[in-house]
């Protein structure tokens, strides 16, 4: 019943978004005889009302362009592969010369891929960048079956097949697991793809390493509780209805719980910049939450597996991770080279998690490992922002360049 007391819930306040957003384009005709302050006033407070939701749809990534070397090459996105719960998106450039594959694996944590944007725009500058689309699971028609974490596995090795030999592995957050577990059960099976190089950007190898909040809650409750708490039933009106699922809002409300201050004072600084006519700095706040508020469901399988396998047990921490009834040996990794981000002030995936990587990679000669600890960055300062673009992304250019 949780989902469909959240649908009726947004269907109620619905026509409330529908009202503010009719007064407020036509807040010139009607106000005409109010003051400009008065009148920004009054629509700042309409807009505000106007977006008091939460979206299911991903948006667009917007990548048109790029400046790859000394000039500004155009930039189109292309389905590579369509799956039943992800596409493989490739943003295709005309360039001289070929660079070097890289798959970018995208968290499925309750956001859409797009919220790499800046990742993917930034790469673009130097590779040939390939990227995992997750689906809303409350689009995906039950008929489709089931997607767990060993499913997660096995579409990124399908993913690395259709990109084909020589490629790079790119993974940012939750994925770290399921990314070195791909490249180690290809690397088990001496696969043509198994990609070159594999960079693990803030993830939790090892969950029990310096355990952040996220990490306690997670381990403090049982699967029984998650279950019956969080898990829910999509209403029979999307094409998934009837699947079970962990909805996006809930992960949103979870993580905008973690920095309720910041959030409300990231509001009130919105209104007041659409009150005094601020539209640049109006802007980049709209710009972040409407990525921020769309958020796509998960499968009821994946994430109770996530919390199972992942936090709870640590199984490829502590080498018991299976896959496909067979155990899973990072020590078979002997050719992909590695590399680990850990961001400082990460209170998502702390120090430690990421590169505990290293040492279940034991086969790796020395000079195919490298570590980059990013001081003075949280979670999403590893892979978007000005530190990653001038700090981080050149050691992952780099360690990509020197396999190429």
């Amino acid at each position: 019943m949780m989902y469909q007391a959240y649908q009726l819930q947004d269907d109620l306040i619905e026509p409330m978004r529908f009202f503010a957003k009719q007064f407020r384009n036509s807040a010139d005709t009607l106000l005409w005889s109010w003051s400009d302050p008065a009148r920004r006033r009054l629509t700042a407070g309409l807009e505000m009302l106007e977006r008091f939701e939460i979206t299911h749809t991903s948006p667009e990534f917007g990548i048109t362009e790029v400046m790859s070397g000394n000039r500004v090459v155009p930039v189109t996105t292309q389905v590579a592969l369509d799956l039943p719960f992800a596409k493989l998106l490739h943003f295709t450039k005309n360039v001289d010369t070929p660079q070097p594959r890289v798959l970018v694996v995208a968290p499925l944590s309750g956001h859409f891929a797009t919220l790499l944007r800046g990742t993917v725009q930034t790469l673009l500058r130097d590779h040939d960048v390939y990227i995992t689309d997750w689906t809303n699971a409350r689009d995906v028609p039950v008929s489709a079956g089931r997607f767990g974490v060993e499913d997660y596995i096995s579409y990124l090795i399908r993913f690395l097949e259709e990109i084909g030999p020589g490629a790079h592995v790119l993974a940012v957050c939750q994925p770290c697991v399921q990314t070195l577990a791909a490249v180690a059960v290809m690397s088990q099976g001496h696969h043509p793809d198994t990609p070159l190089s594999m960079t693990l950007m803030a993830g939790p190898i090892d969950p029990r390493e310096s355990p952040t909040e996220v990490n306690e809650f997670a381990v403090a409750k049982s699967l029984g509780w998650f279950k019956r708490s969080v898990i829910s039933t999509v209403p029979s009106r999307y094409p998934g209805g009837g699947r079970r699922v962990y909805p996006g809002f809930l992960q949103l409300t979870a993580f905008m719980a973690m920095n309720m201050d910041r959030h409300r004072k990231a509001h009130e600084n919105l209104y007041q910049h659409l009150a005094h006519g601020r539209a640049e700095e109006a802007k980049k706040i709209k710009d972040f939450y409407d990525e921020y508020f769309a958020v796509l469901d998960m499968t009821e399988e994946f994430y109770i597996e996530t919390i199972d396998r992942v936090f709870h047990k640590a199984e490829l921490a502590k080498g018991e991770f299976t896959y496909e009834g067979r155990l899973v040996d990072p020590g078979a990794i002997t050719r992909t080279a590695l590399l680990t981000v850990e961001g400082g002030r990460d209170d998502i995936c702390a120090i430690g998690q990421t590169s505990a990587a290293h040492e279940l990679c034991k086969s790796l000669r020395p000079h195919l490992k490298r570590h980059h600890l990013q001081a003075n960055v949280g979670h999403y300062g590893v892979f978007n922002g000005k530190r990653w673009e001038r700090e981080i992304y050149p050691v992952v250019r780099n360690m990509i360049l020197s396999m190429e």
